[in-house]
């Protein structure tokens, strides 16, 4: 008989022992938040109150920050993804990451860079353009930096300096 799909069995129901060491293993293979090892220990069929032992767990044992996942998430979606502050901590919002370690994680975002790359978009941008009316082509590139998650007065202030050049 042939085998289909995943080898992975779906619904499966694992004990406390077994699921700490699953989800231990995911931890130690990338950086991941707390809300996703609950959704994974949901989708293992673990009981909440296992499921909340088992995250205390990872967490006193360093497998599992928050703050430190924040950290990571931040500057790789600054870096390899171009995506502004108001974007990160959005989708960090959406992964159940507290306030207090949304603005740690930003905060580590140099802000000389950041400015840079905002500028560099809305110049690349600004060059596919075939826009002739200044203020329709202003509001294309503003749109486009909001919608990568810049800030308002951060794209206004890289649109004056790209225009000055």
């Amino acid at each position: 008989m042939k085998k289909t799909g995943s080898s992975k069995p779906e619904n499966k129901q694992y004990d406390f022992k077994s699921a700490l060491h699953r989800a231990a293993t995911l931890c130690s293979r990338q950086e991941l938040c707390t809300q996703s090892i609950r959704d994974k220990l949901r989708n293992w069929n673990v009981g909440q109150d296992d499921a909340e032992k088992i995250i205390r767990k990872l967490q006193q044992e360093k497998f599992l920050d928050d703050n430190r996942y924040a950290g990571f998430y931040a500057r790789d979606k600054f870096r390899l993804n171009g995506w502004g502050r108001v974007k990160i901590a959005h989708m960090l919002r959406q992964k159940g990451i507290g306030e207090a370690d949304i603005e740690q994680a930003l905060a580590l975002i140099d802000e000389e860079t950041y400015f840079q790359s905002c500028l560099d978009l809305i110049r690349s941008k600004s060059a596919a353009l075939h826009e002739k009316n200044e203020f329709i082509r202003k509001g294309k590139l503003f749109r486009f930096a909001a919608g990568r998650g810049f800030e308002p007065e951060l794209i206004h202030k890289a649109l004056n300096t790209s225009e000055k050049e």
